[in-house]
């Protein structure tokens, strides 16, 4: 018998949206090397290596982020100790908005998301480092 979905990933998405603050990719490109922002690109390695990361970005892999925040954590990382605003995103927006509300939870504040992730920073002209060039290009 097949296991029964009481949330889907959509409503789980929407309620993350409606308690982090959300910012358009543009916004978050004006963000870069500021002193009191820590971009935290939470994508797998192979995203990075495949599409190039934001230069500056903290890069925190998505099943890690609540390891590393937490100070109790044997896994803590200090950059998520410093009195800044954490701005989050990843490949489309998802896995960011989720992680942007873990974190809240978690007393980490101030937190944003990026709308739309990289792909969206990428299409609004947002600075990009490495990623391998596409065949054919």
């Amino acid at each position: 018998m097949p296991q029964t979905i009481v949330k889907g990933y959509k409503a789980l998405v929407a309620e993350a949206e409606a308690a982090v603050e959300t910012i358009p990719a543009e916004e978050a490109i004006g963000l870069v090397g500021r002193d009191d922002v820590v971009l935290v690109d939470l994508r797998d390695p192979r995203e990075l290596e495949r599409e190039g990361k934001a230069p500056g970005a903290f890069h925190c892999p998505r099943g890690m982020l609540e390891f590393w925040i937490d100070p109790e954590s044997p896994y803590h990382k200090p950059v998520f100790a410093q009195d800044k605003r954490f701005v989050f995103f990843c490949g489309g927006g998802w896995r960011s908005a989720l992680a942007a509300k873990a974190a809240q939870e978690m007393g980490l504040k101030p937190v944003a998301h990026v709308a739309g992730g990289f792909a969206a920073w990428k299409k609004a002209g947002g600075p990009v480092e490495g990623g391998e060039p596409k065949p054919g290009a």
